[in-house]
């Protein structure tokens, strides 16, 4: 029985001994080296709906970006190469002969047998509308778009310049201050006027309307009245707003000059007839 005790509490302290000595040797070089975390072998799938979100965003900001390119970048009348978009369009020809619907490749073979361009006339109708031109023609549409932008401005936005005059004015400071309103409204300016009543003085009510009136005299043909004198600041002040003459009142004003004229030659030469009888 002794002898079985002993036997186990050796192997025991063999047991711890070697354990102990493997430690010893091999844990130095055991120890730093650690397992690397499992990667997942399939990369998580997003959700359908957002790909769906980010697909239908970034389709819809690239289209804008796309159109307003293109209305940066597209001149007036420009020739639009071989890249036809629609399958089949309505063609007419460089002397403006209606070919009728074509199919684009059968326009891109006229093309490049008569040295043509193709341009876009009318992409609203149904087939869209196109013409074949030559280089020159183009050059000349441009030059005509051009001259036709020049005579005929886009209309922009009317400034207002604004003047203070004291009813007490000199005559010679009236003219020159007149003057100047003149050069605004020769520059299409609405020009406002304000004539305050001057202090300790006493003047006709009347005044200071007949100072907007004699500005107004100054420049025939050239201006007229936006809004007509009124009083504001309880009497204290009256203003007005002159502005340029429309076309049509331009015209109707020197067919009223000529008119004038004509009468008055007119009536010298019935007076001059008159006095020779009488002679």
């Amino acid at each position: 029985m002794a002898a079985l005790f002993l036997k186990r509490l050796t192997l025991q302290t063999l047991k711890k001994t070697a354990g102990n000595c493997t430690r010893r040797c091999f844990g130095t070089y055991i120890l730093p080296l650690t397992i690397p975390a499992r990667l997942p072998l399939v990369a998580p799938v997003p959700r359908l709906s957002s790909l769906m979100h980010a697909r239908a965003s970034g389709t819809v900001a690239d289209t804008q970006d796309s159109r307003k390119k293109k209305t940066k970048n597209d001149p007036a009348f420009s020739n639009i190469g071989r890249k036809i978009h629609e399958r089949v369009i309505h063609v007419l020809d460089e002397a403006g002969n209606d070919l009728g619907s074509m199919h684009r490749a059968e326009v891109i073979r006229l093309m490049a047998e008569r040295d043509l361009r193709l341009v876009k006339r009318d992409s609203g109708s149904e087939p869209p509308r196109y013409q074949l031109l030559s280089g020159l023609q183009i050059h000349e549409e441009r030059l005509r778009l051009r001259e036709m932008e020049k005579a005929h401005p886009k209309p922009g936005p009317v400034l207002t310049k604004e003047l203070t005059l004291s009813s007490n004015i000199g005559q010679h400071d009236l003219d020159t201050k007149s003057k100047q309103i003149q050069q605004w409204i020769e520059k299409k300016y609405k020009v406002q006027i304000t004539i305050k009543k001057g202090k300790n003085v006493e003047e006709p009510e009347h005044k200071m309307e007949d100072i907007c009136n004699k500005i107004l005299q100054t420049m025939p043909g050239i201006a007229t009245f936006l809004s007509r004198p009124q009083p504001v600041r309880g009497g204290k002040a009256v203003t007005c707003v002159l502005r340029h003459l429309s076309k049509k009142e331009e015209n109707a004003y020197r067919e009223t000059q000529e008119t004038q004229k004509r009468d008055s030659l007119d009536k010298e030469n019935r007076d001059n007839r008159e006095s020779d009888v009488h002679q």
